[in-house]
């Protein structure tokens, strides 16, 4: 039987988003947002959700940009200290060691040592109640070459993918506040479903 627990939010695994974003003397700044994810497929559009004491959303609201910066497992422990440090009174790059880069599309810093990051034009702005979601239209996604993948589509015609497994991406327990690594893969999306057609 099941047991209510109340209104309370729950999405796990949850992605771990490292936000990038610039203040207005254009200082880079990192935070891990807890609430993000993808939003829209056409056009491509991912949202963070931040708190208005952060840095980043002030950050976000003057420069209208953002990246996002995917870790790999092995950046557990600075992904997790990008979420308790303040932009407000430490340089968290500086802290961390990791390198700050300018976005060549939008006006926020990635991060140089993860192997993914999303650049984002501020799309919209929703105000929800203790955050405020910011939507980002995406404009570019890039990968370091060795999480890469070709895949053949049909004869003569490829297809670049990144291979989520090279990643090594953490994943976030939202409920009891853990991260983890990535599980084993269990099936083909858009395929094994099919089965249930009759």
């Amino acid at each position: 039987m099941k047991k209510s627990l109340g209104a309370k939010n729950l999405g796990f695994p949850a992605p771990v988003f490292m936000v990038g974003s610039y203040n207005d003397k254009g200082k880079p700044n990192v935070m891990n947002a807890a609430a993000g994810g993808i939003c829209c497929l056409t056009p491509p559009c991912i949202y963070v959700s931040l708190r208005e004491a952060t840095c980043t959303y002030h950050n976000i609201m003057k420069r209208n940009a953002f990246t996002v910066s995917i870790p790999s497992d092995k950046y557990m422990e600075e992904a997790d200290y990008f979420g308790l440090a303040t932009g407000k009174k430490v340089d968290k790059f500086e802290v961390s060691g990791l390198t700050p880069v300018q976005s060549e599309l939008v006006d926020a810093p990635y991060i140089l040592e993860f192997p993914v990051v999303i650049s984002c034009q501020l799309k919209e702005t929703i105000f929800l109640g203790s955050h405020t979601m910011f939507i980002g239209e995406v404009v570019d996604l890039k990968a370091d070459e060795e999480v890469l993948s070709t895949i053949n589509v049909k004869e003569g015609q490829e297809l670049i993918r990144i291979n989520i497994e090279e990643v090594s991406p953490l994943i976030y327990d939202l409920s009891l506040r853990g991260y983890y690594k990535l599980g084993e893969k269990v099936g083909e999306g858009f395929k094994d479903g099919l089965k249930l057609f009759k």
